[in-house]
């Protein structure tokens, strides 16, 4: 996997690498355990918590970046 995008479900992103809760919590979701992150994707639950998605999807593709390097 190269790039997160807004409409991936947040479970699958965690299943990828559970490292990915600790951004999204930092970030203001601390819903990742919820039973609604595993159908929600990270467009709709920013959108709930009032977050801007291209802000988070900045912080968790840097990290993949450091992650692959």
């Amino acid at each position: 996997m190269n790039t997160i995008t807004k409409d991936m479900v947040i479970g699958d992103l965690l299943a990828l690498d559970q490292n990915f809760a600790a951004i999204l919590m930092a970030s203001g979701m601390h819903c990742v355990g919820c039973p609604s992150s595993q159908g929600e994707t990270l467009e709709e639950a920013a959108f709930v918590h009032g977050m801007n998605v291209d802000e988070l999807l900045g912080r968790l593709n840097e990290y993949m970046e450091t992650k692959q390097a």
